[in-house]
């Protein structure tokens, strides 16, 4: 059978294990009341046999070694990862993956949920799946707010994030967005360009379009579909940086009178009363897709978010108007 799980992360298979199914296995081991926890950890590829992503059914082999996350390790629930709390942990286990190799590793993020600790933060994702998944050395390959919720790319190694830096500075990298707008942008495809930088209005400090002192900022975006609720005209747009200056994406819609459904930051007060009344809440910004080279391999890369729960519930409401 498997060596008997001890405190660390990690299990290792026997002969008396060889060929059993990881599932099987694993619930052998740590008794079947796991079950739930397991399968969904299996799923989400929190769970790796020799640093790789393994499903329930894998058969595996002597000297195989299991990664477990945290919470499936004894005494998890009386001692949670030291440095991050257990709550942070908690919600780090659901986050799906989707991809990962010995370089790499994607998640979809969630909105709601900080990407680094600080600000007022003591704990991020990073720093809960450095602990999670044994992976001291992971970092940020690039950011997104702590509202926007997608694809978040991060390197396992020094050598592989330098190399993923330097795509995202040659415009190697390709990210799409999607957003819910509020109106009928027109014309439904073009480029937004402006000069953007940090200002003071009211209600705090927040970037601002400046000509005369911002940064450039460039972004093309294709109208996907139009909705109407009410009175109330909304849309949703695809959009493709081409910079990376904070908040750009936010400020250039909002510029353009199309805010993003959610944004209290930016958006207007009665776009924002009028998403309340379609039972929305949150920022309606997604990081949906990221297309680059594989940092070691040079592989052509695509990874893509599935739209979260609470975008479908909106979309899925009987459509008027034009859908392009």
């Amino acid at each position: 059978m498997a060596s008997a799980p001890s405190p660390g992360p990690y299990l290792d298979i026997d002969e008396r294990e060889a060929g059993s199914r990881l599932d099987r296995a694993l619930l052998r081991l740590l008794g079947d009341g796991s079950r739930p926890l397991l399968m969904r950890l299996i799923r989400k590829g929190n769970v790796r046999v020799n640093g790789r992503r393994a499903k329930p059914e894998s058969r595996l082999a002597a000297g195989d070694r299991v990664f477990l996350p945290a919470s499936l390790r004894p005494g998890a629930a009386a001692a949670p990862a030291e440095g991050v709390p257990a709550g942070v942990l908690r919600r780090a286990e659901g986050v799906p993956v989707l991809y990962e190799d010995d370089w790499l590793l994607a998640v979809d993020k969630p909105a709601g949920m900080v990407v680094h600790g600080g600000s007022g933060h003591g704990a991020g994702l990073v720093e809960a799946m450095k602990q999670l998944r044994d992976l001291p050395d992971l970092r940020l390959a690039h950011r997104l707010d702590r509202d926007t919720s997608g694809v978040l790319l991060l390197a396992k190694h020094l050598e592989s994030l330098r190399r993923l830096t330097a795509s995202f500075r040659e415009r190697d990298m390709h990210k799409t967005y999607l957003a819910l707008v509020a109106g009928h942008p027109y014309p439904h495809a073009g480029r937004m360009r402006s000069h953007l930088a940090k200002g003071v209005v009211r209600g705090g400090e927040r970037m601002v379009v400046d000509a005369e002192d911002g940064k450039e900022a460039v972004t093309d975006f294709q109208v996907m579909l139009e909705r109407r609720h009410g009175d109330f005209d909304w849309g949703m747009v695809a959009l493709h940086p081409h910079s990376g200056r904070t908040h750009q994406l936010r400020v250039q819609l909002q510029a353009e009178g199309h805010a993003i459904l959610g944004d209290a930051k930016y958006g207007d007060k009665g776009d924002l009363a009028a998403f309340r009344a379609m039972g929305g809440k949150g920022l309606m910004l997604h990081a949906w897709r990221l297309r680059f080279a594989h940092p070691v391999t040079d592989a052509s890369m695509e990874i893509r978010a599935s739209l979260p729960s609470a975008w479908r519930e909106i979309l899925n409401e009987p459509a008027s108007g034009r859908e392009p």
